[in-house]
C-alpha cells in the first residue's frame, strides 16, 4: 500500500516529467507554408490570421473565430514528437481534440488530428505541415 511519502514522491516525479516535456515543446510561431511566413514578415501576422491562416505555437492554434488551447503536452520517448490534448472552439461549437506533432526538421512540424473534418462542411482542419517563421512573434 502506498503511503503519503511515496505518493508525494511519485507526484513530484510526475510533475518533473510534465515540466520537462513542456520545456522541450515547440518554440516560436509556425504557419502552414513558407509563403505565409514570408507574408507575415512582410506585412504582419495579423494579416495572415485575418485571411484565415492557422497559427501554431506552444500554447495552441489560432485563427479568425477559431482556436485550440493546448491543455496537456506529453513528449514521446522514441521519436521527436508530442501527444497533445486540446480544447477547440469555433462560433457556437466547442470540442476536444487529440493531436500528434512530429518534428520533421528543426523548422518543420507535421500535425495530425484525430478529429474527422468534412471538407465541404466549413470546419477548420488542424492537420497539416507547419513551418517555423523566424522573426515572427505572436501579437
Amino acid at each position: 500500500m502506498m503511503n503519503w511519502r511515496n505518493l508525494a514522491t511519485v507526484s513530484l516525479l510526475w510533475l518533473g516529467v510534465c515540466e520537462a516535456s513542456a520545456e522541450d515543446f515547440i518554440k516560436g510561431v509556425y504557419l502552414q507554408s513558407e509563403e505565409l511566413c514570408a507574408q507575415a514578415k512582410k506585412d504582419t501576422l495579423q494579416t495572415v490570421v485575418d485571411a484565415g491562416g492557422l497559427v501554431l505555437s506552444a500554447s495552441g492554434i489560432e485563427s479568425v473565430e477559431y482556436n485550440c488551447e493546448f491543455l496537456n503536452v506529453t513528449r514521446a520517448t522514441r521519436a521527436p514528437a508530442w501527444a497533445v490534448t486540446a480544447l477547440c472552439q469555433e462560433p457556437g461549437h466547442l470540442f476536444p481534440d487529440t493531436l500528434s506533432i512530429l518534428e520533421l526538421s528543426p523548422t518543420q512540424l507535421d500535425l495530425v488530428s484525430v478529429r474527422t473534418v468534412d471538407a465541404e462542411g466549413g470546419q477548420t482542419n488542424n492537420a497539416g505541415t507547419y513551418y517555423l517563421c523566424d522573426g515572427v512573434t505572436m501579437p
